[in-house]
């Protein structure tokens, strides 16, 4: 995306319903049981230059699929209750100054939860991270947009029913957009912080977990997109996330789809 004129908002929607559906007559010979499975995709980006210096730019993505799947029953088959298959919300605004200079200060906020947690409690769990510190366009051509920025960041996690619980650290964020040609493009984003105060620190005191909150966060996340037609698209979504307060190991999701899809603006 290019910076956007003085005064003038750069904006970019695109919007995806991913659906597939199978069903089977009363008298088919077999096991098999009908299923729905959809997944809705919205990434939304807003940015513009305040003055000659200083860039704004707003980032919105959103993921939210079920599935719908037959069980038997006594009386025959019935559709089960809907199950969640995916669901996130990752906001982020940032703000950056002396973009005509290699080295740019900024100040960042990002917020990531989802619709609902399986009580149905909304916007539950919710990492909020503010952030501030320098950044560099690494690379900046027709096919690759590279940038990366590292700072000092203050984070939050929220729960529901639960004590807010706040860290402190230094961040390392990068992100990239390539486009191998007009059908086929690749988004990625590395964000790695490492916390150096916490306000678990005496709790977990002679825990065996006291040290968890010191280890390494990271989260890669990859999205390409090949389009097929105007209205038609593929996606394939990867995520790796490692957060030591949460599981010694690493944690992956993959979701593919094929669907339609609408560009807004």
């Amino acid at each position: 995306m290019s910076v956007a004129a003085a005064g003038e908002w750069q904006k970019s929607a695109d919007l995806g319903l991913m659906f597939s559906q199978s069903g089977y007559s009363g008298s088919w010979a077999g096991s098999e049981l009908g299923s729905v499975v959809w997944t809705f995709s919205g990434d939304v980006a807003a940015q513009k230059d305040l003055n000659a210096s200083t860039n704004w730019k707003n980032t919105l993505k959103l993921t939210y699929g079920q599935t719908h799947q037959e069980r038997e029953t006594a009386a025959g088959k019935a559709w089960a209750s809907p199950l969640k298959s995916t669901d996130r919300i990752f906001l982020e605004s940032l703000m950056r100054f002396g973009v005509e200079r290699p080295i740019t200060p900024y100040v960042a906020f990002a917020a990531e939860t989802q619709f609902h947690d399986g009580d149905k409690n909304p916007l539950t769990p919710a990492l909020l991270t503010e952030s501030a510190g320098v950044g560099r366009q690494l690379v900046k051509n027709e096919t690759t947009d590279l940038t990366t920025r590292v700072g000092l960041g203050v984070r939050q996690r929220t729960a529901y029913r639960v004590a807010t619980v706040q860290d402190a650290g230094l961040e390392w964020v990068s992100d990239l957009t390539h486009t191998f040609n007009p059908q086929l493009n690749v988004v990625s984003k590395l964000r790695v912080f490492q916390a150096v105060t916490s306000s678990l620190k005496d709790d977990l005191a002679g825990t065996p977990g006291e040290d968890d909150w010191q280890g390494t966060d990271v989260a890669l996340e990859t999205k390409f997109s090949a389009q097929v037609s105007k209205y038609i698209q593929t996606t394939l979504f990867l995520e790796w996330l490692y957060d030591r307060e949460i599981s010694d190991r690493g944690r992956w999701r993959e979701i593919f789809g094929f669907g339609v899809t609408y560009k807004l603006f």
